[in-house]
């Protein structure tokens, strides 16, 4: 008996669901940082052995859309109520439980498996988890169980993993065997060094970013790649840029190991910043980065 299924990961910003995700599929796909809305597309991990695949499906964070990107954002969130087999939703022992309330009425519609994750167990005490899970129990009464979890450490990550294979379907795989995500390397370079912006630089500056790769030109010992930082205004580009060009020459050196590390081979980095003003709210410039389908 053959199974496998998709498993989506939804939630508010920052409650940790890129880290969870990473901790489930055993590798690093999704970027992670301290700041909210770090997770901007639906990004793919897959885990595969001899008698299962899981498709795992890290979203962007929930949020109430203030630009058209966010828009596209949260549309990805609830695309993963649509095509999940089984539906992981995190919250943290911090968060508001009832926050967004609107996509858990959607969540609660549900007649998959669905099962809470409380992330960051370990910043709390028994009493509060013991308060914690009643509340999402009410919350969320479709719910098969409500889990603590601290994924950074690892607990309850065993058990997760666990009950998602015990309610996995039976069902042919949907990739191939050596598959571990459905995106290309560019997408992962790009994330890459999205995440060190996120990383480095402070404010709005990392919210304002896209980064598109160019080139990518690989040989038998050496990827040369190219990329380009769109910002939204010149102030921006100049933050990025720093004093002589300190602040990129930084930042490229700080991602080209990270890459390195992921393509376990040397990298040639250049980097290039542009101004697209607004870019956001532009319908022409959200479709050029993979945010809108047509």
């Amino acid at each position: 008996m053959y199974k496998s299924g998709f498993v989506n990961l939804v939630g508010n910003p920052n409650v940790g669901k890129s880290t969870l995700m990473n901790k489930l599929v055993g590798d690093k796909i999704s970027i992670i940082t301290n700041k909210a809305q770090t997770t901007r597309h639906r990004i793919i991990g897959i885990v595969n052995r001899p008698e299962l695949q899981i498709v795992y499906s890290d979203t962007p964070g929930v949020v109430d859309p203030a630009y058209k990107m966010q828009e596209q954002m949260l549309g990805f969130s609830k695309s993963a109520l649509g095509d999940a087999d089984i539906l992981l939703y995190v919250t943290d022992v911090i968060e508001n439980p009832d926050k967004h309330e609107a996509f858990l009425a959607e969540v609660r519609k549900l007649e998959i498996p669905v099962m809470v994750l409380i992330n960051k167990a370990d910043l709390s005490d028994a009493v509060q988890l013991e308060a914690l899970v009643a509340t999402w129990k009410e919350l969320l009464p479709n719910a098969l169980e409500v889990i603590p979890v601290a994924a950074l450490h690892n607990a309850g990550i065993a058990y997760v993993q666990q009950r998602v294979e015990e309610l996995l379907p039976e069902s042919p795989p949907y990739f191939e065997e050596d598959a571990f995500t459905d995106r290309p390397a560019r997408f992962f370079v790009s994330e890459i060094i999205r995440e060190k912006i996120f990383l480095y630089y402070q404010k709005e500056v990392p919210y304002a970013t896209e980064v598109v790769v160019d080139s990518f030109r690989e040989g038998d010992d050496l990827i040369r790649i190219g990329a380009t930082i769109f910002v939204e205004r010149d102030s921006q580009k100049g933050i990025l840029i720093g004093n002589r060009g300190a602040a990129i020459k930084k930042l490229g050196m700080m991602a080209r190991q990270d890459i390195e590390r992921f393509f376990d081979k040397k990298v040639f980095l250049e980097l290039f910043v542009k101004v697209e003003k607004d870019w956001r709210s532009s319908e022409r410039m959200l479709r050029s980065f993979g945010y809108k389908q047509d």
